[in-house]
């Protein structure tokens, strides 16, 4: 999950996006999506959806850039 969760801030940093704005874009609490990227919550599959859709991703795109990141070495 620390991979998805730092992808999602880092789209969400690219789109200039603040937490409450993915939030609201995503439908979900604003509170929700910063436990999610801070690894403290792990994502159900509709919120997934919907930071995907809010990150204007498929959420199988999204998927594939966290394993990719999860792929890397630090």
């Amino acid at each position: 999950m620390t991979a998805f969760a730092a992808e999602i801030r880092y789209c969400r940093g690219r789109l200039a996006l603040s937490q409450e704005e993915l939030a609201d874009r995503a439908n979900l609490h604003r509170n929700y999506v910063g436990m999610i990227e801070r690894t403290e919550r792990v994502p159900t599959l509709t919120a997934m959806e919907g930071i995907a859709k809010g990150l204007r991703l498929k959420l199988s795109e999204l998927i594939a850039r966290a394993e990719r990141r999860a792929g890397q070495t630090p």
